[in-house]
């Protein structure tokens, strides 16, 4: 039973920012362990002497643990508590983290960072979830702004973080930092974070839970490597032909389910299957974009180092500027005129994008790196917002888990596509590409049922 209104009553505002601040650290974390990796590769491979196709799983384990406990992660919090399952996943993360910065071995760093993904897919969704029931409605998207600004800045400065703790204390304290943060993090939360839960006395579908993480880390897996192995490789054939039977295998398991992992009523919500394809298409868009972007900042315009990275802050920057701001007109008039706004500055954004050349004109860059950071703060937030306004409060934390896997599943796709068409068609086709997905974006969002 939820206690939001106890914990307005006793606590006032101060309590719940200090839940807020709380909940922002572990939030991002899981958010800065996603990119701050990147930047400390070449130091793993050289200390633990790890070739490339072995140093390559630190960041695909992490990302396909994260996707495929991402419904679970949601499910547990539902089910047994928020708090515990929050507290339980810090404890996890802090765990795995310090495992990660001791390991000996490729092999040992990699179990851990396979396990830093499952802890992070409970500090996405639980975190989220405990947001929206402390606060009240009208003031419910100014707080989930914030939290979603606060994980936009760890997204953006992870690879500059890395860099500087890989130059200045080496790349095992990109791991060991994160236990005395999930400490700050315990010091704020406790006292400050009331128990909830949706349901009381049912049971984790164990069946159902197998099934979903053979199925989307499977469907993950022959996503980001099909390239590499070729696509009609046997190896991408047989795990593609893994995923989709544990995923149509699902579907009658959870039929028969007394607690299903993944209630099939949600599923038959058009207003919850709306959301998930926009947040898809979000995910596809910056996935593929922020991968391109810096391709041709270095190779087309010969920018690289502080340069690039100075290029690329406008996008991070104007979305963690405007995620608060824009939590506020949602909570007056909804995530629809939002939405729209969003999509349509991605259109806007890849079209600018479709012109750029050798010699574009850095005010062209800029303004088209913007208008993509205008576009992600304006839909990120909102689609957060429209997931828990289409389930009721009982199914929030399931829901939230089904957005965020299909999120992060539209960014793979994206991301394995552009890397598909940019070696063959160039820059300009994937971003004609992503202005066609903007704009049915757009029109989705726009879209009423009746």
């Amino acid at each position: 039973m939820s206690e939001r209104s106890e914990v307005l009553t006793e606590a006032g505002t101060p309590r719940l920012w200090r839940l807020l601040i709380g909940i922002s650290i572990a939030s991002f974390l899981g958010c800065i362990d996603f990119t701050i990796v990147n930047t400390t590769i070449p130091a793993i491979q050289r200390e633990l002497a790890a070739s490339l196709s072995r140093v390559q799983w630190v960041m695909a384990l992490f990302v396909m643990a994260l996707c495929a406990f991402m419904v679970s992660a949601g499910r547990l919090a539902d089910l047994y508590g928020r708090r515990r399952v929050l507290y339980s996943g810090m404890l996890v993360f802090a765990g795995a983290s310090l495992g990660a910065g001791l390991a000996g071995s490729i092999e040992l760093l990699n179990v851990w960072r396979f396990v830093q993904g499952a802890a992070c897919a409970v500090l996405y969704t639980a975190t989220t979830s405990i947001v929206a029931d402390a606060w009240p409605p009208q003031q419910r998207g100014r707080a989930i702004g914030i939290l979603l600004a606060v994980n936009g800045l760890g997204l953006a400065i992870g690879p500059v973080a890395g860099g500087l703790l890989v130059g200045s204390l080496g790349w095992r304290w990109v791991f060991l930092l994160n236990v005395p943060l999930i400490a700050l993090s315990f010091a704020f939360c406790l006292g400050t974070v009331r128990e909830s839960r949706a349901q009381q006395g049912a049971r984790l579908d164990i069946p159902g839970l197998l099934l979903l993480i053979v199925g989307v880390a499977g469907l993950l897996l022959a996503i980001s490597q099909g390239g590499q192995w070729d696509w009609l490789d046997t190896k991408t054939l047989l795990t593609t032909a893994l995923a989709v039977a544990a995923l149509g295998l699902l579907l009658p398991v959870e039929r028969r389910a007394h607690s299903p992992l993944v209630p099939l009523e949600l599923l038959r919500s058009p207003a919850l299957l709306r959301v998930c394809l926009l947040s898809a298409l979000l995910a596809f868009f910056y996935c593929a974009a922020f991968f391109l972007m810096p391709v041709y900042l270095e190779s087309t315009r010969h920018y690289g180092g502080v340069m690039l990275g100075l290029l690329l802050l406008p996008t991070t920057a104007v979305m963690a500027f405007i995620s608060p701001w824009v939590g506020r007109w949602v909570d007056k008039s909804g995530p629809r005129p939002a939405l729209i706004l969003g999509f349509a500055a991605l259109a806007s954004s890849a079209a600018l994008q479709s012109l750029f050349t050798a010699a574009s004109p850095l005010s062209l860059l800029l303004s088209a790196f913007a208008l993509m950071g205008l576009g992600w703060g304006c839909i990120l937030g909102p689609l957060v917002m429209a997931t828990l306004g289409s389930v009721n409060e009982a199914q929030s934390g399931g829901a939230l888990g089904i957005t965020w896997t299909l999120h992060n599943l539209g960014g793979a796709v994206g991301l394995a596509l552009a890397a598909l068409i940019y070696p063959a068609y160039g820059y300009r086709a994937v971003m004609l590409l992503l202005l066609t997905l903007s704009l049915f974006g757009c029109l989705l969002a726009a879209w009423r049922s009746r």
